[in-house]
């Protein structure tokens, strides 16, 4: 069980929220299809597995956990562990970036920016090298107080245990924190988790269903605080 001192903030209507909790890939980044790419070589290289399109439109919105297993059912000669799956598709997602480069989703560094006072977690189901890299790129590396990687959770999106344990480290309520996700899995654990969730649909090349959010935007140009307001007191949609 997580125990921290902090003390905890508790929510009133119509305030800001007092944590905001990112999701990454296809909220902040595109790098889903890069990560895909880089899967595919890496298993073609080191494990002699062709995977197909199915394979990689999968690790859209799904976490390593989901991915791992999915391509352990699909291919009983995987070889890897999930940790040594993540390390060698980390290491060709390098060139794959030198080649096409990384996908910053429009506002992103504003948005940052523009909250630079309100607490910030990063929940994703990326792992923690994967996580760094598109940090790195974003030039936010510094930019969060906490981040929760794929390795800091026992169970993925769309559990909760990610932004839970963000808002207990930060200190703060579920309540009182304001999700932004883009997909199914991150938007049901963030109401999961009895948070607020703000849809961005800008990163949602896979289509997701983003209908159980509190509310929708396009893109994170319009995180705006009176925007954060609105959210903290909306009534979810379904």
């Amino acid at each position: 069980m997580l125990s921290f001192h902090r003390p905890v903030l508790v929510a009133s209507r119509g305030m800001q929220p007092r944590a905001l909790l990112f999701d990454l890939d296809g909220t902040l980044v595109d790098s889903e299809r890069e990560s895909a790419e880089a899967m595919a070589r890496a298993l073609l290289a080191g494990q002699g597995i062709a995977i197909d399109q199915r394979d990689r439109d999968f690790i859209v919105g799904r976490s390593w956990v989901q991915i791992h297993q999915a391509l352990c059912a699909r291919y009983p000669s995987l070889g890897w562990s999930r940790d040594e799956l993540i390390a060698e598709t980390a290491a060709q997602r390098e060139q794959v970036f030198a080649e096409v480069g990384l996908t910053i989703l429009p506002g992103a560094r504003e948005a940052v920016a523009r909250f630079a006072k309100v607490p910030k977690a990063i929940v994703t189901g990326s792992s923690r090298v994967e996580m760094m890299q598109a940090l790195r790129a974003l030039d936010l590396v510094d930019a969060f107080d906490i981040t929760i990687a794929s390795e800091d959770v026992s169970t993925s999106k769309p559990a909760p245990d990610g932004y839970l344990q963000a808002s207990a480290r930060l200190g703060v309520a579920p309540e009182t924190c304001l999700v932004i996700e883009d997909s199914h899995s991150g938007i049901a654990a963030g109401l999961a988790a009895g948070m607020r969730v703000l849809a961005v649909s800008v990163g949602n090349y896979a289509g997701h269903d983003q209908s159980a959010a509190h509310h929708h935007i396009h893109t994170l140009d319009q995180l705006v605080e009176p925007l954060l307001e609105h959210v903290m007191v909306a009534r979810p949609h379904v």
